[in-house]
Formats: C-alpha cells, sequence, structure tokens
C-alpha cells in the first residue's frame, strides 16, 4: 500500500497556465521527491492596460511517502 500527501502550490508564469504549472511543479521537484500527479485547482490571471500580463495558478500537487 503506498502513502500519498497532498500539498498546495501557487505559482505564475507571464506565457500561459499550462507554464505557471509547469514552473510549479518544477519547483516542487527541488525539495519533494516521487511527484505522481498535479491537479490544477484554480486559474486567474492579472490584466494591465486591457491585456493579460501574468497567468497563476493553484495546484495540488501529490507526491508518495517511501
Amino acid at each position: 500500500m503506498a502513502i500519498l500527501k497532498v500539498i498546495e502550490v501557487l505559482a505564475n508564469s507571464d506565457k500561459s497556465w499550462e507554464d505557471a504549472t509547469k514552473k510549479a511543479v518544477a519547483q516542487a521537484a527541488k525539495s519533494v521527491k516521487n511527484i505522481k500527479s498535479v491537479y490544477v485547482q484554480e486559474q486567474s490571471a492579472i490584466v494591465k492596460d486591457g491585456e493579460v500580463s501574468e497567468f497563476r495558478v493553484n495546484v495540488k500537487i501529490t507526491f508518495e511517502i517511501k
């Protein structure tokens, strides 16, 4: 039986929500091993001068504890 743990991570990108998600996983992977999945819980964006300037994600990252 595997034991899994979930952490919540916030990340942003000036390119896309996908890029923000990749950044969240990459940053978490620096200190968390055995990441199994990422769930995008929420997406938002910052608008400046009528254009989207920043994409934000709130993700849940699941990893296995060994």
